[in-house]
């Protein structure tokens, strides 16, 4: 760690609790987070696309700032750590894509909340790949989370549908659940190693790319979109890029990780308010119920995985 970065972190830490207020920064950034759907879902602009510009906005940013202050850490990425780089940011990639497509097929409420599910494949990867241990509580979780994830997608089977093929969307949100659990687990040792503004500028760039391979592929448009699209591009970067996932970040130097982690389960019910009321779409009482379930099952899971952390 650079020592202007050790600088900035005891400077961050000696300022007053009043004045940081990381409670209230930690409500900004799930308030923010909750657009994301909402504006994917005001996008007439293939799914790839909102998802390209959302991350070629939140990384350009930064670039500058890597090459001005961390221009030599670049230098210190070994082959071995560059190549699970790729990797979390070919994850990252599909799991956007993935979330972004089930929007149109499924509803917002189901699809943030199977998506936000990650946590609990994280907790089965990190068992199966990285030999962590798994308390009762995580398994518990676990099977609870996916009892809920079964009677969300079941919902279709009982009628009072939302969305054009929920069992299709609620299969790419599960999907897009796995790559983040992917995207974390490949980036878990790198952050140990490689300072955040130089891990992001290249998991973001590779990210960035494969998106862009993908819109080729499909054969999609990336201009001749109007104003209010740009708009929309531009805010998934502020919204849920920047003032979102940075200040859950910034949030994790003040407060338990605990408390950040299960207070991120609060992106489903801010998403699903917002589609009430901006979109005028009600979940199913098989969505709300199921939704509730997935909820309690994450939070079992995130809260087991503290205790199975080494003190």
């Amino acid at each position: 760690m650079p020592g202007g970065d050790r600088a900035s972190i005891v400077a961050e830490h000696s300022l007053p609790e009043d004045s940081v207020r990381p409670y209230a920064g930690l409500v900004v950034a799930i308030t923010a987070i909750s657009t994301g759907a909402i504006l994917v879902r005001l996008s007439s602009a293939p799914s790839t696309v909102a998802a390209f510009y959302r991350v070629l906005f939140t990384t350009l940013p930064l670039v500058p700032i890597a090459i001005w202050r961390y221009r030599d850490q670049f230098r210190k990425i070994g082959r071995r750590d560059f190549g699970f780089a790729v990797l979390s940011g070919l994850a990252l990639a599909l799991h956007f894509g993935a979330w972004f497509e089930s929007l149109t097929w499924t509803s917002v409420a189901a699809s943030v909340t199977i998506v936000q599910s990650q946590p609990v494949f994280v907790a089965i990867g990190a068992w199966a790949l990285l030999s962590e241990r798994v308390t009762r509580r995580m398994t518990i979780g676990i099977i609870v989370a996916v009892v809920g994830i079964i009677a969300m997608s079941i919902s279709d089977l009982l009628g009072g549908v939302v969305g054009a093929d929920p069992l299709f969307g609620n299969s790419l949100a599960l999907f897009g659940a796995l790559m983040a659990a992917g995207y974390v687990l490949a980036g878990r040792s790198l952050r140990q190693r490689i300072a955040l503004i130089p891990y992001v500028v290249v998991v973001y760039s590779v990210c960035t790319v494969v998106l862009l391979i993908i819109i080729f592929l499909q054969g999609s448009p990336l201009g001749g979109y109007p104003p209010r699209e740009w708009l929309i591009f531009a805010g998934l970067a502020i919204g849920p890029g920047l003032l979102g996932h940075t200040v859950i970040n910034w949030s994790l130097g003040h407060l338990e990780s605990s408390v950040v982690s299960v207070s991120l389960l609060g992106e489903p019910v801010g998403a699903t308010i917002l589609a009430a009321l901006l979109l005028a779409e009600i979940p199913t009482l098989y969505t709300v119920v199921g939704g509730v379930v997935v909820l309690a099952g994450i939070a079992l899971t995130a809260s087991g995985r503290e205790q199975a952390q080494p003190s």
